[in-house]
């Protein structure tokens, strides 16, 4: 049996929404310099939908995709969706992920969280 999935060695060489979105309504960053993993998750935000979304990860082939496939999980998708966007989610999207990647779901879901905390402050109301 094969390491990685066929989504994530797809998500990994062809990432969906890299790169990030000048004056983007919220920002999240997560991650840890130690391991070597971290993200930076861009949110544009009209009419409390996602309309644009990307990111900028650097860590290995499971953060890349990690980050790829929740950045197509919530474009497109109304904030209220957005906020329950689970790792597990994440994972099970991309077919699955090694136990010891499971961590990169994490840092997907955790740097939508912080960048739905951002634009919530942003606009002065609580998450």
């Amino acid at each position: 049996m094969a390491l990685y999935s066929e989504k994530v060695m797809d998500h990994f060489r062809n990432p969906r929404n890299v790169g990030s979105i000048e004056n983007a309504d919220g920002i999240g960053e997560v991650g840890n310099a130690k391991c070597g993993d971290i993200m930076k998750i861009y949110l544009k935000v009209d009419h409390d939908v996602v309309s644009d979304v990307k990111f900028e990860t650097f860590g290995c082939g499971s953060a890349i995709a990690s980050s790829s496939m929740a950045t197509e999980l919530i474009k497109g998708k109304p904030l209220s969706e957005v906020k329950k966007l689970t790792n597990k989610a994440v994972t099970e999207a991309l077919d699955g992920l090694p136990a010891h990647k499971l961590h990169c779901s994490v840092l997907a879901e955790e740097a939508i969280g912080a960048a739905l905390e951002d634009y919530y402050r942003k606009q002065g109301a609580a998450v």
